[in-house]
């Protein structure tokens, strides 16, 4: 099967191989993975990145390394590694952790194999109809006309489907709802102007490229009437923690009095994560700050001894939420309150 970011077959000839995001958008190479300890190193090297995406591949990984001929100890061992290959998207933690239920439960070899290679190929399945759920349920919420702020990237290649936050901007675009889409940089790793300005070129969506610095002053100016982000982890109380940034744009969009949409499937919600305070934040290299990486080589443009703060992610408080868009429904604050994500 193919997706714009992962492509597998997992038959007698099993293969899995995925699209190098860190490449994007000057180069568009295909990585073949060929074991568990190349799929964490994807990983942490933001060649597969987005929640959904990571949970999708590292399960898609471990029957991998099943049908290779792997054994119940050591695909328990692999399935421990993956887990800890980034701390704050809950999805990969939920996915592989599906898949150790399954290898614990199962002492035949044969039976072992095949159940796996079930589970994993439904976990993918799964994402796709999640992500059409979400922007079944989001796109409603878009009108003709609309202009769209957007942080990150939440797209087709961060999932296994069409998306997520830009999954519902896609969807509103498809079914002839003109819009246009701001999309934030997003630093320090451009995965905005990198991956969601590739994204929406694609599918010939009408966007406009600024810097993170200027989402205040376009909201300002009126040219933002809705927001819509992804997530990589959603507390019970409606806490989430998405891409670095994210938080200052919804406190300027409370400012503002501007619509702010998160976007996630139900498989992003921890339900043993009481607030936002419990989220633990993924820290990253310190280069990411002093310079930029990619298809172009690499640019420093501070002191390599600069001392560098780079929390990957940031929590944005359920108060500054207008709505979470989830696979199951739209909840409001109210809802949240009453317990819906319990």
């Amino acid at each position: 099967m193919n997706t714009l970011a992962l492509r597998w077959s997992l038959d007698n000839k099993p293969h899995l191989s995925v699209l190098d995001q860190q490449l994007l958008p000057q180069v568009e190479k295909w990585i073949g993975i060929h074991d568990c300890n190349e799929m964490i190193a994807a990983i942490k090297a933001l060649k597969v990145r987005g929640a959904p995406l990571i949970g999708v591949s590292a399960a898609l990984s471990l029957a991998q390394s099943g049908l290779h001929g792997s054994s119940k100890e050591k695909l328990l061992q692999e399935a421990t590694a993956l887990m800890a290959a980034r701390p704050t998207a809950i999805n990969l933690m939920n996915c592989v952790n599906r898949l150790q239920k399954v290898i614990l439960a199962n002492v035949k070899p044969e039976l072992l194999l095949k159940e796996t290679l079930t589970e994993a190929l439904a976990i993918a399945q799964e994402d796709v109809e999640l992500c059409d759920r979400m922007a079944h349920y989001g796109a409603a919420l878009i009108e003709s006309g609309d202009s769209i702020l957007t942080h990150c990237n939440s797209g087709a290649l961060a999932t296994a489907g069409v998306g997520t936050a830009l999954g519902v901007i896609r969807r509103a675009h498809e079914l002839g709802k003109k819009i246009h889409v701001y999309v934030d940089e997003t630093r320090p790793l451009l995965q905005g102007a990198r991956l969601t300005a590739w994204e929406l070129d694609k599918f010939q969506i009408h966007y406009t490229l600024i810097t993170d610095n200027m989402a205040a002053h376009v909201m300002s100016l009126g040219k933002i009437n809705k927001i819509f982000v992804g997530c990589d982890r959603i507390a019970v109380n409606g806490d989430f923690a998405n891409k670095i940034g994210t938080y200052g744009v919804a406190v300027c969009a409370h400012y503002h009095q501007i619509p702010f949409y998160v976007v996630g499937p139900q498989t992003t919600v921890d339900s043993k994560c009481l607030s936002g305070a419990e989220i633990p934040i993924e820290q990253r290299h310190a280069h990411e700050v002093r310079g930029a990486s990619g298809s172009f080589g690499n640019v420093i443009w501070s002191q390599e001894n600069t001392p560098v703060y780079n929390p990957s992610f940031d929590v944005t408080p359920a108060k500054l939420v207008t709505a979470w868009i989830l696979d199951t429904g739209v909840l409001t604050y109210k809802n949240i309150s009453e317990g819906a994500l319990k």
